[in-house]
């Protein structure tokens, strides 16, 4: 019988070669055309996770037992709702600030004059 953490292991690959297949089916059910680094991207990864049981080999890139790194896994994730038509999410998203950055008393920081 396999150890709880090879048995992890296995469940990451498992679930990582699932999101892969379902990212590309759904594309091509929704008539989606993924660009040429995103085919190559699930085909390799994919790839890689059958071969190694994961599709990175530095361990600080991602958590013990995963089948894809952090990076790996955000990609999948914008494919993904590249396929199901959503809106592609702004990474560096700047919001309006509320003010809350300035002094409270109406002063402002130029100096240290008092």
């Amino acid at each position: 019988m396999p150890s709880p953490f090879e048995q992890q292991r296995e469940a990451a690959k498992r679930a990582a070669l699932n999101a892969l297949k379902r990212a590309r089916r759904s594309a091509e059910k929704a008539g989606v055309s993924l660009s040429e680094w995103e085919g190559e991207f699930i085909d390799s990864v994919s790839e890689r996770v059958k071969t190694h049981g994961r599709a990175f080999a530095d361990p600080e890139k991602g958590a013990p037992g995963q089948a894809l790194s952090a990076m790996q896994g955000r990609k999948l994730k914008e494919i993904t709702a590249k396929a199901n038509g959503e809106e592609p999410k702004r990474r560096w998203r700047r919001g309006k600030t509320s003010g809350s950055n300035q002094p409270q008393d109406g002063t402002d920081i130029v100096g240290d004059e008092q």
